[in-house]
């Protein structure tokens, strides 16, 4: 049997994120997908380093590689609009989840167990969920950070609106370690890094 799920979901390197918003970095997908795996992989491994967490840093870090994938199918549809009303968010989500299904079920029947648990954000643990969500909310926050550090305004009041739901997250002490350790390097030039 024949698949086209590589050559399928590699597709979201041409979907850009922050569609509705002047960007002057322009960001995609996959980029993002990317950075998502590596904030959730740091998140998971701080947990269980410093807050008494028994997380399962590597099947976290390949979840989030595959957090946004349906995406190949439905578009980036951006947060203001995927959650104006409970009605569109209701009618989103339920495309999302049969993206996912569809996608999964472009891999050979061997390969399918295997993808679903990454890939079928129902099946996840919930405790994957949230590193994954809480790394997803960081990566939008230090894009937003980036944007406005450039100047552009367009995005001062989603700045403002990630860091609030950032500070939400009392009950994910290695959100606040991350942020306080590794998000103001991100203010820096390449220069300034290596001094």
């Amino acid at each position: 049997m024949k698949s086209h799920f590589f050559a399928y979901i590699s597709k979201i390197r041409w979907l850009q994120r922050w569609g509705l918003k002047r960007n002057v970095v322009t960001e995609n997908v996959m980029e993002h997908s990317w950075e998502v795996s590596v904030i959730s992989h740091a998140l998971a491994l701080i947990k269980n380093r410093y807050f008494d967490g028994n997380l399962d840093v590597n099947a976290i870090a390949v979840a989030a590689l595959y957090h946004d994938c349906s995406e190949v199918l439905t578009g980036d549809m951006p947060s203001p609009i995927k959650y104006h009303s409970p009605e569109i968010t209701k009618a989103y989500k339920s495309i999302e989840k049969k993206a996912e299904h569809e996608l999964l079920n472009l891999l050979p029947e061997g390969l399918k167990e295997d993808y679903r648990i990454s890939m079928i954000e129902d099946e996840l643990p919930k405790e994957h969920k949230e590193v994954i969500k809480a790394a997803d909310t960081i990566a939008a926050f230090l894009k937003c950070k980036m944007e406005v550090a450039s100047g552009n305004q367009e995005f001062s009041i989603a700045e403002k609106d990630v860091e609030a739901r950032l500070k939400a997250m009392v009950h994910l002490p290695e959100v606040s370690y991350f942020l306080e350790t590794f998000s103001s390097s991100y203010e820096l030039t390449l220069d300034e890094l290596f001094k």
